[in-house]
């Protein structure tokens, strides 16, 4: 643990803060995984969330991987807090493709790191998650 953020593999883990009373394992729900965090950080997941639902309106939300998950014919989305930044993960193909957009933003394949300390696009946001929408509902089975 590292600044009470676990590393593995030289990927962090959501929401391992050292002051947490409740590890990521025991949340079932994404209201719990946002309670979970300090009241600072509250308020950006609570805004994400309802961004990824005004863009996906019957989106079901989840608790995958230990973080919230949007799913509506697959995966759409998931995100999840850490000490300094947001991780917002629309899949491969939802960074592929706003490449341009997500410049500014640390990012890899898949994954995007919004900072605390900065404004969260929301606006793109809703944007790649319209798309990963599109994208799932084009491989829907009839």
């Amino acid at each position: 643990m590292k600044n009470g953020v676990e590393e593995d593999n030289g990927m962090t883990k959501p929401n391992t803060y050292s002051n947490s009373k409740t590890t990521n394992a025991q949340l079932r729900t994404v209201d719990e995984y946002i309670m979970s965090f300090p009241a600072n950080v509250r308020p950006v997941l609570q805004k994400l969330r309802e961004t990824v639902h005004e863009a996906a309106p019957e989106a079901e939300e989840t608790i995958s991987y230990q973080m919230p998950a949007f799913r509506q014919n697959g995966v759409l989305v998931y995100f999840g807090g850490f000490k300094n930044h947001i991780g917002f993960y629309p899949t491969p193909s939802g960074t592929e493709n706003f490449q341009q957009e997500l410049s500014p933003y640390k990012a890899g394949k898949g994954s995007i790191r919004f900072p605390l300390n900065k404004p969260l696009p929301y606006d793109l946001v809703k944007k790649i998650v319209k798309f990963r929408l599109k994208e799932n509902s084009s491989k829907k089975e009839y």
